[in-house]
Parts: structure tokens; sequence; C-alpha cells
């Protein structure tokens, strides 16, 4: 019996920093951001193949999409480890405390993308591989280490490393390039920055800590918040003019304009209150807001209606 017990313990010891080990890269990869990149690509899949794509196409595209974040999201958590410890949001990162060694969390976001690659090149086309490889590097080389802490337009521009995904859905049904792909890339890159700008205003303290120059701490709230409101009223003509391709029907074009206009008015609400109230709102909304889009996306590849016949 104390045989018994000293082999449970004994077990636990072990099984509780291999856990732990677990828990750290999966913190080290940003799920949260995975899944929502992951299901902007499958808005693009779906929308390509006017239904249901090819289910092993679409189980590569999302292992393959997944492996490719997971690795340029630990990768900038390697190179901004010094900015994550002088945020109170993001001081207790796997790689800030030591969790994950420096080379550690270097080799697997290397390697998590070469695996990425092959499995795209081999398993659905060149060009899928190509874009989602030029996400990463795009994420790392531009936005992590040149712009972050240059630019109040970091996000802006950086934000098109996020964009890429749903082309890279479209790219994999299509093996081509086409209009659809690039209004998909443009929805999320007009998207992105009130998207982040929202969340720059509830952490500019910490930005500012940290001495990243988001938009809110070197041009202010008020500049902020107006950038904001001119981004909104941007995405609403966007995805309006995307309905006018003849790509989506009416269900995008309805769930569109009515999302839009919600979006234009949490912007709005935010724009009319004190100082930064209002802010996680409309942060929140726009989650809701690219997951509820890129559904009614999917939605409507199976339920496409021209809105050109209700005239």
């Amino acid at each position: 019996e104390g045989l018994e017990v000293l082999t449970t313990q004994t077990t636990q010891q072990i099984a509780a920093p291999s856990q732990s080990i677990i828990r750290a890269y999966v913190a080290l990869t940003k799920p949260r951001i995975i899944m929502l990149l992951l299901f902007t690509a499958l808005g693009g899949m779906f929308l390509a193949a006017q239904g249901t794509p090819d289910v092993l196409v679409m189980v590569v595209v999302l292992v393959a999409g997944t492996l490719a974040s997971a690795g340029a999201n630990a990768l900038n958590q390697w190179f901004d480890r010094d900015i994550d410890e002088a945020m109170s949001r993001t001081r207790k990162r796997p790689v800030v405390v030591g969790t994950i060694p420096n080379s550690h969390a270097i080799a697997f976001g290397i390697c998590t993308n070469i695996v990425a690659f092959v499995m795209l090149t081999s398993m659905v086309n060149l060009l899928s591989a190509v874009l989602t490889l030029c996400a990463t590097l795009f994420y790392v080389l531009v936005y992590t280490m040149a712009l972050k802490r240059t630019s109040t337009q970091n996000i802006v521009i950086g934000g098109a490393a996020g964009a890429i995904p749903p082309a890279v859905g479209w790219v994999a049904v299509t093996g081509s390039l086409d209009l659809p792909a690039i209004y998909l890339f443009a929805i999320v890159f007009f998207w992105t920055p009130p998207h982040f700008w929202a969340l720059s205003l509830l952490l500019k303290d910490d930005y500012a800590s940290a001495k990243v120059p988001m938009l809110p701490v070197v041009a202010g709230v008020d500049v902020t918040k107006k950038s904001i409101l001119l981004y909104t009223l941007l995405m609403l003509a966007l995805t309006t003019m995307f309905a006018l391709t003849g790509a989506v029907g009416s269900v995008y074009l309805v769930s569109s304009v009515v999302l839009g206009v919600l979006f234009i008015y949490y912007a709005w609400r935010l724009m009319r209150r004190p100082d930064i109230e209002g802010a996680k709102p409309l942060y929140l909304y726009s989650l809701l807001y690219l997951a509820l889009l890129f559904l009614a996306i999917i939605a409507d590849s199976f339920f496409k209606v021209g809105w050109y016949s209700w005239i």
C-alpha cells in the first residue's frame, strides 16, 4: 500500500509540470485569436465552393492555419517579451516568466510554419501555402519588428497579416486569387483598426508604460474615437460594395448592412461619451461583428439569392 501511494505521488509530480508546459504552449499560440482567423478562412472556403468545400481541403487548411498562426504568435511573444513584461495584461505570458525559453519559442514558431507550408503545398496548392507564409512573415517582420514600436499606424498596416486567412480559404478551393478574395482581405483589413483601437483605448496606460506608440497614446483619445468612426463608415461602404460584385447575395447584403449600422452606432456612442466610456462594448461588438459577417457569408453560399432580383 505504501508503494502504491508513493507511485501515485510520483506520477502526480511528473504530470503536474507536464500539464503546466502544455498550458504554457497553448498560451504561447494565443488560441482565441486563432479561432477568429480560422473562421474567416472557413468563410472564404464556403464562398469559393458556393456550399460545403471538399472536407479534406477544409481540414488541411484549418490545421495548417492553426499551425502557422500559432507559430507567428509564438515568434511575436518572443520578440515582444520586453513589452509584455511592462504591461499588466501580458506580464504573465510564458516567455516573459520563463516557462518557455526564448530558443524554444523561436524553434516552435519556425517549425510550425514549416509544417504548415509543407501541408498546404502537398495537400492543397502552392498559392495557399505562399499566402499563409506571407501572413506569418508580414506579422513578424513588418508588424512586430518594424511597426509596432515605431508608428501609430502599426495596427493599420500590420492588420494585413490578419486579413490574409479568408483569401487563403478562397485560394485553397479555387487555386487562384480572384476579386472576391481581394474583397474578403479588404473587409478584415478595414475591420482591424477600429477593433484594435477600441482595445488600445482600454489599455492606453499599459501601452504608454511600455512605450508602444498606439494611436490613443500618441494622438489622444478624441482622435482615436474619430478614427474608429471613420473606419466603421468605410466598413459599411466596403461590405456593401462587395454585394454589388455578385459574388454574394441578399442574405449577405442584409446581414452586412444591419451589422454595419450597429457598428457605426457603437462607434458614434463612443464618440459622444466622455473619455473611453463605451470602448469596451465597441470592442466586444467588433468581435461579434466579424464572426457574424462571415457566418452570413457561409449562409449566403447555401441560400444565395441575388440582391438584383428584388428590383
